[in-house]
């Protein structure tokens, strides 16, 4: 095995359209994100990333960094395919809401209509609830499995009653299964396989020439390696690649940075790209509307983007994970700014590098982390948060041990926010922050964590 040390240094990069930005005035000096990228990606151990920058609307920057092979040592070029995780969801509804511009299905009828053979648990469900993580379903994992187009209808047709944590329509709770589920429904109302309709109606719109669906497709193009573990120990080369066609439409497309930059630069600009109308404006209308609060959040949810305003902009995101890779796409569309982050180590962001792209491009400076302040809880109030939370299949238990509340597999709990919570770090798990879920009468109902809600059973 080689060493690793290729990992801090700068392997590629490239500025595009100096001519077009001197004519608009000083461009800033995107060089500058190279340090950043650097020094983060030694941080996190992350092997290697790719960055693009869109930049008034048009793509300005991009940058390859560390290495796409800790075995060979391959540095990262910016036009490598990395697998995206869960920022795949955006082109899912896009396919999906673009059907039913077309009138080929109604975002707000049950999917058993233009999907059969589903339990009838499930067929009652709309797509508007599977879009927004609102159906009520737990968010079970499904990294690896079978390869070919039958497998998305194989799983989808297996989800029944077992697979609901809560009743549709009560709270936003990410999961993963309610996208698998927009793909099929997508793939039923286009009458085409699910990879080959988005290739049709998004990728090849755009010009995303590269961007696949498929492994055997992927690794014909330059291709950064996934690799583990999601802890803080040496990465590792995730072998075999792990796939699963059954999960596609959740998290496992494949694109490089420049080729996500065109559907972002398309969302800016209610759909064109290059003169051209690439996606329907209603389109991009209902991809970005914040449809649903995030619980004790100052986020929506629209259709696969987090949607938000801060600073006086509007601002969508969304992050992604998946089995040896990572991703983060911000985009400000008052601005035309965007910034692409794709990783090959499980889950890794790099949030850092969207942090410093905001701050040259808009001046936003970095923020420092909030201080926070422990409050105290009297008997009868850390009563009134001990409980059972149930998704599905895991639970989450608070109960009063000695005079403080706790968790039952460890962790001291502090109050930090009228809602906001902390569980300690402990040998086996991180800290966890975590918000309880009242309702009207002041009952705690759900309790939220990194997006996934637990319904309270006892």
């Amino acid at each position: 095995m080689k060493p690793f040390r290729p990992l801090f240094r700068t392997l590629f990069a490239v500025v595009v359209g100096c001519a077009a930005a001197g004519l608009r005035g000083a461009a800033p000096d995107w060089s500058l994100l190279a340090a950043t990228a650097e020094q983060e990606l030694r941080k996190a151990q992350v092997p290697g990333c790719a960055v693009a920058v869109v930049y008034e609307g048009r793509l300005a920057w991009t940058g390859g960094f560390g290495v796409a092979n800790v075995d060979t040592g391959q540095p990262v070029a910016a036009d490598m395919l990395f697998r995206l995780g869960s920022t795949t969801k955006m082109f899912t509804a896009a396919g999906l809401v673009g059907l039913a511009e077309e009138g080929k299905l109604r975002l707000d009828e049950p999917i058993g209509r233009p999907a059969k053979g589903l339990a009838p648990e499930i067929a009652r469900l709309t797509a508007h609830q599977l879009l927004t993580h609102t159906a009520g379903l737990a968010d079970p994992n499904a990294m690896e499995g079978p390869h070919d187009d039958a497998a998305l209808g194989e799983r989808v047709r297996a989800l029944g009653a077992a697979d609901f944590f809560d009743e549709p329509g009560r709270i936003y709770s990410y999961s993963n299964a309610g996208y698998w589920l927009a793909g099929f429904v997508a793939q039923e109302a286009g009458g085409r396989p699910y990879a080959d309709l988005l290739q049709e109606r998004i990728f090849r719109p755009l010009g995303m020439t590269r961007s696949t669906f498929r492994p055997t497709m992927a690794m014909t193009w330059p291709l950064a390696v996934g690799h583990g573990p999601e802890d803080r120990s040496p990465p590792k080369v995730v072998r075999p690649l792990a796939d699963n066609a059954g999960a596609w439409p959740a998290g496992q497309l494949f694109s490089s940075a420049p080729e996500f930059a065109r559907f972002c630069i398309a969302l800016m600009d209610a759909g064109r790209f290059e003169g051209r109308q690439a996606i329907p404006a209603a389109v991009v209308a209902k991809l970005t509307q914040p449809h649903v609060p995030l619980p004790n959040e100052d986020r929506h949810y629209g259709y696969g983007l987090n949607v938000r305003v801060a600073d006086g902009l509007r601002w969508w995101s969304h992050s992604g994970s998946r089995t040896g890779y990572g991703s983060l796409v911000r985009l400000c569309p008052d601005r035309k700014f965007a910034v692409i982050i794709l990783c090959n180590r499980t889950g890794a962001s790099l949030p850092a590098i969207a942090d410093r792209a905001a701050e040259l491009a808009l001046g936003i400076p970095r923020s420092a982390a909030p201080v926070r302040q422990v409050l105290p809880m009297d008997a009868a109030e850390m009563a009134r948060y001990a409980g059972t939370y149930t998704n599905g299949r895991t639970n989450l238990v608070l109960r009063v041990s000695n005079g403080r509340l706790v968790a039952a597999t460890g962790g001291e709990i502090s109050k930090r926010g009228p809602q906001q919570f902390v569980r300690a770090a402990t040998k086996t798990a991180p800290a966890l922050e975590f918000t309880l879920v009242a309702d009207a009468a002041g009952l705690i109902t759900h309790l939220s964590a990194r997006g996934r809600a637990w319904r309270r059973v006892d």
